[in-house]
């Protein structure tokens, strides 16, 4: 959708970005402990490879993590653009329920299922669907950082109902989150994009 906006009027709107600063790991407003998330298909700040957007198969790229807290319930994925041109980040996936002792989640695993399973329930991007939203920025807007947000929750959190939004599921689990890890994956358009190695940063 937004590879349809011309390049000149994503340069013109280049300073319009929701910000990290509304990013769900900052607004829950605590301290947390340290999950180290990480993903096999790219590295830490580093570009996501097309296949994971819009311009490619748009499927969910893979995610492995450490071994969560002591009195981990539950662990929830958030994933959202920070430099959006909208008030708030985008919210390109939720993942509620995920097992404490899950440690991954596979490539392509984040569609539409519905209520969910006992394995977790895919929530609602900002589209208002199920499942992923596929990185797809305005061309000539620059860089855009995609902010993997992994939250380990204890016990007495909410329940944030059936294929939940961000706002239900951030009220769900504040004041219940253990620890948290943070992966950001970069793209853009109309822009070098060198890809090197995993484990290689591209250059900004």
């Amino acid at each position: 959708m937004l590879e349809h906006i011309p390049a000149w009027l994503g340069k013109a709107m280049s300073g319009l970005r929701a910000g990290s600063d509304k990013l769900s790991i900052v607004q829950l407003g605590q301290h947390f402990d340290t999950i180290d998330l990480t993903s096999p298909a790219f590295a830490a700040g580093a570009r996501l490879p097309e296949r994971f957007t819009a311009d490619g198969d748009g499927i969910s790229p893979p995610l492995t993590w450490g071994t969560p807290p002591e009195g981990t319930a539950t662990l929830v994925l958030i994933v959202e653009d920070a430099d959006a041109p909208a008030p708030q980040p985008l919210v390109h996936a939720i993942v509620w329920g995920l097992a404490a002792d899950a440690g991954r989640l596979a490539e392509g695993a984040i569609v539409a299922d519905g209520a969910g399973t006992p394995a977790g329930d895919v929530g609602r991007n900002s589209y208002l669907r199920e499942g992923w939203l596929p990185p797809d920025p305005p061309s000539g807007h620059g860089q855009h950082h995609y902010a993997f947000q992994l939250f380990a929750v204890g016990p007495g959190a909410g329940d944030p109902g059936d294929t939940p939004g961000r706002a239900a599921v951030v009220e769900a689990i504040s004041g219940h989150v253990l620890a948290a890890g943070l992966l950001i994956g970069t793209y853009s358009r109309d822009e070098p994009a060198p890809v090197g190695p995993v484990g290689v940063a591209a250059p900004a």
